[in-house]
């Protein structure tokens, strides 16, 4: 099923595309573990180029690219400082009397949240599929699978650098910190759903 897409501009993409690249030299040069800050936003590294190459072949609607660049900007954030100790998290803490920084709580919402429209734009754009019902649960599960995938990586980078991935998992001594993650993603990718499900089809205009 074809769309006509209604993307960004010329100049709105590579002003944005500049932000990305910007936030990762600011916080690549002022990581604290640039080890930590590599793991982190790997995911920008591949992704930015790959948007890019694939911009005139496959065109992201402006939405998702807006989105894109949101969690390229938590991502980088979190890596610049780990996730356990970013000062934004650490005002919140002190602001409602956590007992954790709950900055890795938000960023996992936040890989649900960007990633439903992502795949939502993916499963409308390449599939017989129709908005409804079997496009949202379908998304749905696959940002949980993808939440999962990341648990197993966070899970290999244990077993192979013990004590020295504590920066990259962020735990903070929470043993349910796997199932939070993968909740939270979850929640993140369903009010996704529900936010942007219009405005998203209208960026999704079915090609006459």
């Amino acid at each position: 099923m074809e769309h006509e897409v209604r993307g960004v501009g010329r100049t709105e993409g590579w002003v944005l595309a500049g932000v990305v690249v910007a936030a990762l030299v600011v916080t690549g040069v002022l990581a604290r573990s640039p080890g930590t800050w590599l793991l982190e936003v790997v995911w920008v590294l591949i992704g930015l180029p790959l948007v890019v190459v694939l911009h005139k072949r496959f065109p992201l609607t402006r939405l998702l690219t807006w989105l894109l660049v949101l969690h390229a900007l938590v991502l980088c954030y979190g890596g610049q400082y780990t996730y356990a100790e970013t000062p934004l998290g650490e005002w919140a803490q002190e602001l409602f009397g956590t007992q954790r920084n709950n900055y890795d709580r938000f960023a996992h919402v936040v890989q649900g949240f960007v990633p439903a429209v992502a795949v939502r734009e993916v499963l409308l754009r390449r599939t017989p599929l129709r908005p409804g019902g079997w496009t949202g649960f379908l998304t749905v599960c696959v940002c949980l699978t993808i939440s999962a995938c990341f648990e197993f990586v966070e899970w290999f980078s244990a077993l192979a650098l013990g004590s020295g991935a504590d920066d990259f998992l962020g735990t903070q001594g929470d043993q349910w910190d796997t199932q939070w993650d993968m909740f939270l993603c979850l929640c993140g990718a369903i009010v996704s759903l529900l936010v942007w499900h219009r405005i998203h089809d209208r960026q999704l205009q079915r090609s006459i």
